[in-house]
């Protein structure tokens, strides 16, 4: 009779954790942080050419909160393509990085690129108008990066932070120093998780569409469509009951997942799929995508391609610049895996062979670990984390006289 009472309690307790995970589906990530016990704040940045960005900030974790702000080092993390803040804190606190930071003594702070969820104000357009989106992940880099960093320096008292980019959040810290290389002065040291600069080697469906990028962009611009991958509250509730666990329909929410970035069965957390899904994608221009396209299929760490005559009148040159990596001299420490199809290891590779300063490069063990695993794995801590933290202290000591 005890056993089965204890049984009946553990079922209830596991059923009363899943409705209120359940509950992230449609909380904000401020939302997400502060039902987690942690404190949360937003802020607002306007960058030159007038976007306006959100930034999400943990100042401190839930046992740490005495220890005086002048002391505690600034982390900086930056999402992936079609992604946002929301990355970060979309596990059990344990094993998200964004909670990790914020309970190890970081001023957390969480950028958001403009196009997304957060970050769809202009000053002047709105995202009805076209001229909205006619931006790119080299406007991220040129533009919302230096400022969410100005921002977060200056809010904070500091001169220096720790930046932590995945995917496409590294693209764009690349990006950043080929236009302001005096960034570099600003960075104690950048970890990149699945760093992006080279895509010759990318799988799965972006891979397959790379060959037709002119083409893509043809049909979206008859169709008029310059926004992609947005999402709202009806598709998130839609996600949220045809993705969980238990229903039959979840393999499938799974297999979209696989398709585009590596089939990984053991590694991602099946319970936070409609979490997920419910925050990614979270949208960003036609340009965007484009610009992917156009870098895999140019093998080639490039501007965005206008074409011939736009090229000329951009760039007063037939083709787009380049973009060089040796521009980026702060300490790196690069994490890859082999089943990434995203940012495979020859690409990774290739990538670290011309960055400036790079003084740690480290291969997930795990040969089945793919490109989400970085963020939303079962067991992120034991295979990514641990070793990004004992980075930052690396880069600490670099930094010392």
């Amino acid at each position: 009779m005890e056993n089965e009472v204890r049984s009946s309690q553990q079922e209830t307790l596991v059923v009363d954790k899943k409705k209120e995970m359940m509950k992230d589906v449609t909380r904000t990530t401020p939302e997400m942080i502060e039902a987690h016990g942690y404190p949360a704040e937003i802020h607002s940045v306007t960058t030159k050419d007038k976007y306006i960005l959100e930034l999400h900030r943990i100042p401190h974790g839930r046992k740490n909160r005495g220890l005086s702000k002048e002391l505690r080092p600034v982390a900086y993390l930056q999402h992936c393509f079609l992604c946002s803040s929301s990355d970060w804190i979309m596990n059990t606190p344990d094993k998200a990085l964004g909670f990790i930071l914020a309970d190890a003594g970081y001023d957390v702070w969480m950028g958001n690129v403009r196009g997304n969820t957060y970050s769809r104000k202009h000053e002047i357009f709105s995202p009805a108008d076209s001229r909205f989106w006619q931006f790119s992940w080299s406007e991220m880099g040129k533009y919302d990066v230096p400022a969410s960093i100005d921002y977060v320096l200056n809010h904070t008292r500091q001169e220096q932070l720790y930046y932590v980019g995945f995917s496409m959040g590294t693209t764009v810290f690349f990006t950043m120093m080929n236009f302001h290389p005096e960034y570099n002065d600003k960075i104690i040291g950048m970890v990149a998780l699945a760093p992006v600069a080279y895509m010759t080697h990318v799988k799965g469906a972006l891979g397959a569409m790379m060959p037709y990028s002119s083409t893509v962009k043809a049909l979206m611009d008859l169709a008029g469509i310059h926004e992609v991958f947005s999402s709202g509250h009806l598709f998130d509730m839609f996600v949220s009951s045809v993705c969980s666990s238990t229903e039959i329909t979840a393999p499938l929410c799974h297999n979209i997942l696989f398709a585009l970035t590596g089939p990984d069965p053991n590694h991602l957390n099946p319970e936070f799929l409609p979490v997920i899904l419910a925050h990614t994608p979270a949208g960003t221009s036609l340009r965007t995508l484009l610009h992917f396209l156009q870098i895999g299929k140019a093998d080639r760490f490039q501007d965005y391609d206008f074409g011939l005559f736009g090229n000329l009148r951009r760039y007063r040159q037939t083709s787009p610049p380049a973009f060089n990596l040796t521009k980026v001299t702060a300490p790196v420490a690069a994490f890859y895996s082999e089943n990434d199809w995203l940012a495979p290891p020859a690409d990774v590779q290739r990538t670290v062979s011309e960055l400036g300063n790079v003084v740690i490069r480290h291969r997930v063990t795990d040969v089945h670990f793919s490109h989400l695993d970085f963020l939303w794995a079962r067991d992120p801590v034991g295979l990514v984390y641990k070793k990004v933290m004992k980075c930052l202290t690396f880069f600490k000591r670099l930094t010392r006289p």
